[in-house]
C-alpha cells in the first residue's frame, strides 16, 4: 500500500527539479509542447516526480504541467469496464457438473491506488472474478443455482467489492449470464417435472370428482323432494340436445306413464 509519508524529495531532488525548471525557461516557448499534457474528462493522470507520486492524488481533467527529465505520468481511465467471464466448470454442492458464465461491471474510483498498489488492475480483477465465481457457486446446490441467481450475484459482488477496495476498484454489478447442465441431467429434470405435473393433475382431477359427487348428491336430494323437478330436468336436457342439431333425440318417459299405457292396451 501507499505509505502516507511526509518527507520530501530531499536536497538532491530539489536541485534536479530546479535544473529541470531552468531548462524549461531556457528553451521556452519550445519546451511548452513537452510540458503541457491534455487529460480527457474521463481520465486522470497519476504524476510521478523522481519516483514519488506528486501530491498523493491524480490530476485532471484538462491541462497539466509536466517537468521534463524529472516527471512521468500514467493515465487512468475512469469509465466502467465490462469484464466477461468465460464459461467455468463448476461442481455444485450436490455433485452436479455445470458450466456457468457471467459478466462483471466495475470502474476505478481511486487512480492512485490502481497504479501504485497493483501491477495490472484489470487482469487482477478478471482473475479474481473467475475464482470468486467458482468458489461461490461451488457452495450452492443445482436448485439454488437455478432459482437464486440474483442472490448469488449480489454475494459475488460483495466479495469482489471488498477484495478490490485496496486496488481502487468499485464493483458496480455482477450478472450470471447462463447456466449449462449436461444433457442427461436435463432429461432427468424434464422427466421429474413431467411426473410432478402428472401427479398434480391427478390430485386436481380427484378433487374435482369429489366436488362433483357432492354436488350430484345435493342435486339428487333436491330432485327427490320435487318429482316435477325431474321432468323439468328432462325437458332442459331435451332443449340442450335439440340445440346441437342432432338427428336422433332420445326423450325419457316416466315409468308410471308407460305402465298406464300398458294397462290401457291390455284392457282394450
Amino acid at each position: 500500500l501507499i505509505a502516507d509519508r511526509q518527507e520530501g524529495i530531499g536536497v538532491c531532488g530539489w536541485i534536479l527539479v530546479s535544473l529541470s525548471f531552468l531548462l524549461v525557461l531556457i528553451t521556452f516557448p519550445f519546451s511548452i509542447w513537452a510540458c503541457i499534457k491534455v487529460v480527457r474528462e474521463y481520465e486522470r493522470a497519476v504524476v510521478f516526480r523522481l519516483g514519488r507520486i506528486l501530491s498523493k492524488k491524480a490530476k485532471g481533467p484538462g491541462l497539466i504541467l509536466i517537468l521534463p527529465c524529472t516527471d512521468t505520468f500514467i493515465k487512468v481511465d475512469l469509465r466502467t469496464v465490462t469484464c466477461n467471464i468465460p464459461p467455468q466448470e463448476i461442481l455444485t454442492k450436490d455433485a452436479v457438473t455445470t458450466q456457468v458464465d457471467g459478466v462483471v461491471y466495475y470502474r476505478i474510483h481511486s487512480p492512485v491506488s490502481a497504479v501504485a498498489n497493483i501491477t495490472d488492475v484489470h487482469s487482477a480483477t478478471f482473475l479474481l472474478a473467475q475464482t470468486t465465481l467458482r468458489n461461490v457457486l461451488g457452495t450452492q446446490s443445482l436448485a439454488q443455482l437455478l432459482a437464486g441467481r440474483e442472490e448469488i450475484a449480489h454475494s459475488i459482488q460483495a466479495i469482489l467489492d471488498s477484495a478490490t477496495e485496496q486496488w481502487g476498484i468499485k464493483v458496480a454489478r455482477v450478472e450470471i449470464k447462463d447456466v449449462r447442465i449436461p444433457v442427461a441431467m436435463q432429461r432427468a429434470m424434464a422427466a421429474e417435472a413431467e411426473a410432478a405435473r402428472e401427479a398434480k393433475a391427478k390430485v386436481v382431477a380427484a378433487e374435482g370428482e369429489r366436488n362433483a359427487s357432492k354436488a350430484l348428491k345435493q342435486a339428487s336430494m333436491v330432485l327427490a323432494e320435487s318429482p316435477a323437478g325431474l321432468q323439468l330436468r328432462y325437458l332442459q336436457t331435451l332443449t340442450t340436445l335439440a340445440a346441437e342439431n342432432n338427428s336422433t333425440i332420445v326423450f325419457p318417459l316416466p315409468v308410471n306413464m308407460l305402465e298406464n299405457l300398458w294397462q290401457k292396451n291390455r284392457g282394450g
